[in-house]
């Protein structure tokens, strides 16, 4: 299935379940400060990177559709009620970006041990 937003360049922060297994595992070991934390991989990965991962041994589809194009379309969508819509189009092309530096602090390490890329590529093979 091609993906038509690839125009669009967006990032969005992961936690993968190994880094989620290691966080748990330090606040088990260590007395940290109590408060709000955010969990999340070293980088962050455009929607495009992730379909490039999910292709796995496939050819990744992704078009370069005019954004003018695409917002007309979402537009349609607003009056016909279709499923591209001007808000389902934002929240697929926007960025959501988290900063584990408050995390990483506590516990005081400098990166998580996991990449994002790793545990995808991960997750994604054992569907195979």
């Amino acid at each position: 299935m091609p993906w038509p937003l690839g125009v669009f360049e967006n990032s969005y922060s992961f936690t993968s379940i190994q880094n989620l297994q290691f966080v748990i595992q330090e606040l088990i070991e260590k007395d940290i400060q109590p408060g709000i934390y955010q969990i999340a991989d070293v980088e962050s990965l455009s929607t495009n990177e992730v379909i490039w991962l999910m292709a796995v041994n496939q050819k990744a589809y992704i078009w370069n559709i005019s954004p003018d194009v695409i917002k007309l379309m979402a537009k349609t969508g607003d009056k016909f009620r279709l499923p591209l819509n001007s808000e389902r189009l934002r929240k697929l092309t926007e960025s959501y970006i988290v900063s584990n530096e408050k995390l990483k602090k506590a516990l005081g390490i400098e990166k998580m041990p996991f990449t994002a890329v790793e545990d995808m590529k991960k997750t994604f093979n054992s569907f195979l």
